[in-house]
């Protein structure tokens, strides 16, 4: 997941919250956020985006479009830090927020040559007088570059403004072909509590010959890698190890990649790449492997899993899964402490696993 994206999903789950948070801490505008306040005293006559919104609109989508993705947020009002640059300094909220987002999702296709058919808004919250806040997520664009249909020129993202692109950028652009988009999926998750008198999952090292357990946790998920580019994608790979199980009965599995070339590394260590005959075409999705890892109530240290999936010439994607051991020790104790037909209780425990300690980056 990208930081854009990471700032996008933020505001839809914490909502309004977040907003809050950004305030609070003085979020400054930066690479991949910006905010703005609308166009004050808009009438009920008026029935399209106002010009200087739209102006800002097209700027952001071409800049963050020709560069890495962003966010705007519409209804933050911002004060200049010397240090720092603009931050946020309280919310304003935007009239009738409904009727805004039409307008911003009308406006959309006409702001830039040629159009960015990714961009997506969201209601971030709305109070009951129809006032609220938005949120406009623009990603890289899989064509560049975009020019503004306001002003004519092509901007990029430089620190915390939408710059019009020097010549040699411009050029840089129109001489890149497309690249593949490789984007991280998780699928297939579920948690589970063994039995592990029957299974026999862990039964004890040469540390612990003795030590056993009459339950412990299995959780399972695949990783696939989704092509998100118009281009098609070759070599894709995943490479992942576990560098702390937080104990020595604690166990990380690869299963069921007997469709990749697996490059021989640690035992720890998972190396696939895709074969030289395979081709992902664009919106394709590829499985590299189920992982399982077994948990205990043992935990000595943090458990820590790091990976990255990728292809020929497109930008990585790492992720990781991290805990450390106190709070593992916690989560191992509230799941062997479920009911065994306590499905909901199982997904709260599921979603708590790859909520919290599960982290992706471009």
């Amino acid at each position: 997941m990208s930081r854009a994206e990471d700032i996008f999903q933020k505001l839809i789950y914490f909502g309004e919250d977040a907003l809050d948070d950004f305030i609070i801490n003085r979020q400054a505008e930066e690479l991949f956020l910006d905010f703005k306040q609308t166009t004050p005293g808009i009438g009920k006559n008026v029935t399209s985006l106002p010009r200087d919104d739209r102006k800002n609109l097209a700027k952001c989508i071409s800049g963050f479009g020709n560069s890495e993705g962003g966010v705007i947020i519409w209804g933050v009002e911002c004060s200049r830090d010397m240090d720092i640059g603009d931050v946020a300094k309280a919310k304003v909220k935007v009239p009738n927020v409904h009727r805004y987002l039409s307008w911003l999702e009308n406006a959309i296709s006409g702001c830039t040559i040629p159009s960015h058919n990714k961009v997506r808004n969201h209601i971030i919250s709305v109070d009951k007088n129809g006032d609220g806040y938005i949120a406009t997520y623009i990603p890289k664009a899989e064509v560049s570059p975009l020019m503004s249909t306001v002003g004519n020129s092509i901007y990029i993202r430089s620190g915390s403004n939408n710059v019009p692109a020097p010549y040699s950028v411009i050029a840089g652009m129109f001489g890149r072909s497309p690249q593949p988009n490789i984007d991280l999926r998780l699928m297939d998750k579920k948690i589970e509590i063994i039995d592990n008198q029957e299974e026999h999952l862990v039964t004890g090292t040469e540390d612990n010959p003795d030590k056993s357990f009459a339950k412990v946790i299995r959780i399972g998920f695949s990783v696939h890698a989704q092509n998100n580019s118009s281009v098609i994608a070759r070599e894709l790979y995943l490479s992942c190890s576990n560098e702390s199980t937080g104990s020595d009965l604690n166990k990380v599995r690869f299963l069921n990649y007997n469709q990749m070339d697996a490059i021989a590394g640690l035992p720890s260590q998972l190396n696939l790449i895709s074969r030289q005959e395979l081709r992902l075409p664009p919106r394709g999705s590829l499985k590299f492997a189920n992982i399982e890892i077994i948990l205990t109530p043992l935990a000595e240290n943090d458990f820590l899993f790091d990976g990255v999936v990728g292809a020929d010439k497109a930008a990585p994607k790492n992720f990781r899964i991290y805990i450390n051991k106190n709070t593992l020790r916690s989560y191992v104790a509230k799941a062997l402490r479920l009911e065994k037909d306590d499905a909901e209780g199982r997904t709260l425990l599921l979603n708590e696993f790859f909520n919290d300690f599960f982290r992706s980056e471009s």
